[in-house]
């Protein structure tokens, strides 16, 4: 597989390993009433921080969990002109250069712009792709300048076997009047799998409805679709079983499915799957198959006069279409640029307030794909909080019950990205015309501080925090409440119980006394503490595996 090289690259492939995990320290909470102290549950989280140390600090919750991502990372088209995007577009903000040199070293300085968004790009893709579930699937917008580098990078990641498809996203019908020779008028999506997914229809709009012209004796609206398979794979030779006679009485309309061996009944036509007069083709459905079954009653033949032959049509008919299947070209209105900031502004934002914010049209094709009312939906450069919004509205049209998780990493995640989904969970009068609220609630937090400092526990963060992430280390789950009668006792996973013996203000011992207070019955025991004074035999015979604190905790 052919994989892409560039300055910088050595130092980033493995750099989501040496990410600080931080604590996620929740503010407050919101709903339609407003804000809250106490911990709502809802499970929407809007992250203000570095979305490399949040999507490292989302791990231990939620790794092989997210059902659904969506990113519309930097484009990288080179425009200096708005300097107070932290991802600008020549990706030259102070925060990303700072991040660069201390990642790269010495030679960052002398990277070129494709370099530096690459840099940005791959570890953060690295941990997106530690939290897709074996289930779920990535969707991220582009345009022509990163494109080929992204997919590149992309396979090199997810693996290029995961690739579903391309989705060209006609996002400004009239083309940007700034291009130099042609007028762009779409935006790529790239899709990404990790595992076995089943992707969701979209309804049926007006130009896929339009196209069932015909009216039966019922009154209900069909088309018709040629019985003969078109493509690959569309000749005898391919399937001898699909090539048959179908005979038909032009005087009464009787249609009946033949042998090959069979002669042609009198003032019968015999109708076979030619694609020319010496080519034999083929039929889609088997004599035998189940879809012969049951579509039989709807197959029709008709004369076509240009090709001078009697075919075999299929009734396909409107009221059986419950939706349509995903096409690689998005062009509805729903995705045009413009619904977006028309939808920010009457939310009471100005124009100003932030450029070119994603329609929620565009994001609410993404979670219809992902065919999980339950899903939780992660977006890691949150920008104005499109995606919020898209989860909430469909939620609210089919009572699912989606989640979202969105990290922002300037000061705006406050006073935009939380703003807005704010004013759409309460709904607002805004110049005369009133919104209504959507409903649901979201809880808001910044990073806390790292779990080490150097080589050391941090100790200022809870013991809780620790708990929880030495949980997570051994076993990848999540941590339930602790027993109140074990205060050290983490959980048992595959028959081992993990013990966490932890003092802020004392040395803890592992000895004989501790053993005695175990009262959980497994298999086998791991127990962290900050000496040990069993004999080797006596960790054999209790079947325990013995971690010292802070040493052998493991980093992610």
């Amino acid at each position: 597989m052919p994989t892409l090289d560039w300055i910088g690259k050595s130092k980033v492939v493995n750099h989501h390993l040496d990410v600080p995990y931080k604590t996620l320290e929740r503010q407050y909470s919101f709903d339609k009433v407003g804000e809250h102290k106490e911990d709502n549950g809802s499970g929407n989280m809007i992250i203000h921080g570095d979305n490399l140390e949040a999507l490292k600090s989302l791990l231990p919750q939620y790794e092989g969990k997210i059902k659904c991502i969506y990113i519309d990372p930097p484009y990288n088209r080179g425009n200096k002109k708005d300097k107070k995007w932290v991802y600008s577009d020549n990706v030259d903000d102070p925060k990303i250069s700072e991040w660069i040199g201390q990642t790269v070293g010495a030679e960052g300085e002398d990277l070129a712009r494709h370099d530096k968004w690459l840099c940005m790009m791959y570890p953060r893709l690295k941990l997106l792709w530690k939290l897709l579930s074996n289930h779920g699937f990535i969707a991220i917008s582009i345009d022509n300048v990163e494109v080929f580098n992204l997919k590149l990078i992309c396979d090199e990641i997810f693996g290029s076997n995961n690739f579903i498809t391309e989705i060209s996203c006609i996002n400004n019908p009239k083309g940007r009047s700034d291009d130099k020779y042609v007028a762009t008028a779409h935006e790529h999506i790239l899709l990404y799998k990790k595992g076995t997914i089943s992707f969701g229809e979209f309804e049926l709009e007006e130009k896929v409805t339009k196209r069932y012209r015909e009216i039966d004796e019922n009154g209900d609206r069909y088309r018709t679709i040629d019985l003969r398979k078109t493509g690959d794979e569309d000749l005898r030779t391919d399937r001898e079983d699909m090539f048959y006679p179908f005979f038909f009485n032009e005087a009464n309309g009787d249609l009946i499915v033949g042998n090959n061996e069979e002669s042609t009944p009198n003032g019968y036509i015999r109708i076979l799957p030619m694609k020319t007069k010496k080519i034999e083709g083929r039929w889609r459905w088997g004599k035998n198959d189940k879809s012969m079954q049951d579509g039989f009653k709807n197959l029709v033949a008709r004369y076509m006069p240009n090709k001078q032959k009697w075919t075999i049509f299929e009734k396909d008919y409107l009221k059986n279409k419950k939706g349509v299947k995903p096409t690689t070209v998005w062009d509805f209105k729903d995705v045009n640029s413009e619904r977006g900031t028309e939808q920010f502004i009457s939310l009471g934002f100005n124009k100003s307030d932030f450029p070119n914010p994603k329609p929620v049209g565009t994001i609410n094709r993404i979670i219809t794909m992902m065919n999980d009312k339950n899903a939780i939906i992660l977006d890691s450069f949150a920008g104005s909080g499109t995606t919020a919004h898209a989860v909430l509205k469909k939620n609210q049209n089919d009572g699912g019950n989606r989640r979202f998780i969105l990290v922002e990493m300037l000061e705006y995640a406050e006073s935009i990205t939380a703003e807005r989904v704010k004013r759409v969970i309460r709904g607002n009068a805004v110049r005369d015309t009133s919104f209504e609220g959507l409903g649901g609630s979201f809880s808001y937090y910044e990073l806390g501080e790292p779990i080490f400092n150097g080589d050391m526990l941090n100790e200022e963060i809870g013991e809780d925090e620790i708990r929880k992430y030495v949980y997570f280390t051994e076993t990848k789950q999540t941590l339930a409440p602790h027993k109140a009668d074990e205060p050290y006792y983490l959980g048992t996973y595959i028959d081992n119980a993990y013990y966490f013996y932890y003092e802020k203000e004392q040395i803890t011992t592992l000895n004989n006394e501790f053993l005695n207070t175990i009262k959980t019955k497994a298999g086998a025991y791991v127990i962290y503490a900050d000496l040990c004074t069993l004999s080797n035999n006596e960790l054999e015979k209790y079947r325990i595996t013995f971690k010292k604190i802070p040493r052998d905790i493991s980093k992610l």
